[in-house]
């Protein structure tokens, strides 16, 4: 007999390989879309029914029965995902984006002094969110710290901001280094 959580994985397993050709294919959010919809949406009719009636068969305090009813009550966060080709079904670029923040974390304790532990973090956001926005970090700082002892007002701070910097404009600032 086939186990429950094989049976899960199985289906998860099929969703993500319908991702993996998206990537694969370097669809558009539209054509991402599109896929989904006829790939995915199969899939997760197919697996809510079997949760459902695998539900009813499973003890609700085991962790089969746990699993299953908390599955089935975020359905509509866990199908979201269909309907935008810019979402991911996971937020595992997130998790990876804070893994070494979190790993990290105890080392921090140690920082010496609150304002410490603020400055790092701040520093970090700044070097995380530059690169979101396609900024190299090294480049980016240089061009923060080369140009903070003149800043005056909290519109010249802004303007600081790695959302604010176009790759464009940080490798012109870099070539007249």
């Amino acid at each position: 007999m086939v186990r429950s959580a094989e049976v899960a994985l199985d289906y998860i397993g099929r969703l993500y390989a319908i991702e993996k050709i998206a990537r694969a294919k370097e669809l558009s959010p539209d054509g991402i879309f599109a896929l989904r919809k006829e790939k995915a949406e199969p899939i997760l009719e197919e697996f809510k029914a079997w949760l459902e009636k695998r539900v009813s068969q499973t003890p609700p305090q085991g962790l089969l029965g746990k699993a299953l009813n908390y599955a089935l009550s975020h359905w509509a966060k866990l199908i979201r995902y269909l309907e935008d080709g810019h979402i991911s079904p996971d937020n595992n670029a997130a998790e990876n984006a804070i893994r070494r923040f979190v790993i990290g974390r105890k080392n921090w304790l140690f920082s010496g002094h609150p304002n410490s532990a603020n400055a790092a973090a701040t520093l970090y956001s700044l070097i995380e969110t530059a690169k979101v926005c396609r900024l190299e970090a090294y480049q980016y700082l240089r061009y923060l710290f080369e140009r903070l002892p003149y800043v005056r007002t909290q519109e010249d701070h802004l303007e600081l901001l790695p959302q604010r910097l176009t790759p464009d404009r940080l490798a012109r600032f870099m070539a007249h280094q």
